[in-house]
C-alpha cells in the first residue's frame, strides 16, 4: 500500500491541538479592515476549533493529523 498524500494546503491552515482537537484561523481578517470594527477585528485574531460537522472531510485531507 502506497503512502498516502497530506493535502498541503490545508496542512497550512489547520493544525492539531494536544487534546486532538483541529484548531483553525478565522476568516474575514485579511482586507477591507478599515470597516470592520477593533472588536471585530480582535475577535477575528483568536483561533477557532474545527466544528465536528466538518471533521470527516479534514481527516481525507489531512490523513496523518493525528
Amino acid at each position: 500500500m502506497p503512502k498516502m498524500k497530506t493535502n498541503r494546503a490545508a496542512a497550512k491552515r489547520f493544525h492539531a491541538t494536544a487534546t486532538g482537537k483541529v484548531r483553525r484561523y478565522k476568516a474575514y481578517a485579511r482586507h477591507i479592515l478599515t470597516s470592520k470594527t477593533a472588536k471585530q477585528k480582535r475577535g477575528l485574531r483568536a483561533h477557532s476549533l474545527v466544528d465536528p460537522t466538518n471533521l470527516k472531510s479534514i481527516a481525507k485531507l489531512l490523513p496523518y493529523l493525528g
